[in-house]
């Protein structure tokens, strides 16, 4: 059976981002078009950001899926830790504030910022 990786940005058990892969099977479809179960979404949105746009540490608010249609996105995480998406790359966002918490930009969340010469242009498509 076919798999296609998910990377997912999440908040682990002590609040903080990280990065994790997971194998989604692609047991539907034919040999020629093997397909993944469908998933729910809720909608989804264009993003277009300048050369230059970088945004300060930030939770997702509602989790939610980015393809990156244009440019390059670095992805920042406490510590120092970060990664690059090009185009045709995407992750899962589901790094939600922890219930009751309060946002400390010391400790939660993410940042994301524009890398290269061309502008960045993503596609986010939300979770139902």
């Amino acid at each position: 059976m076919s798999v296609f990786t998910r990377v997912v940005l999440f908040t682990d058990s002590d609040g903080r981002a990280r990065f994790r892969e997971e194998p989604l099977p692609l047991g539907q479809g034919t040999p020629q078009s093997m397909l993944s179960e469908l998933f729910a979404s809720s909608g989804y949105q264009l993003r277009h950001s300048p050369v230059g746009f970088r945004s300060s540490f930030h939770c997702t608010t509602h989790p939610q899926w980015v393809f990156i249609l244009g440019g390059q996105m670095e992805i920042g995480l406490q510590g120092g830790i970060s990664r690059v998406f090009g185009p045709g790359q995407h992750f899962f966002s589901a790094d939600l504030l922890p219930e009751g918490a309060t946002f400390d930009p010391q400790v939660h969340g993410h940042w994301s910022r524009q890398l290269g010469p061309d502008p960045l242009v993503t596609l986010f498509v939300r979770s139902a």
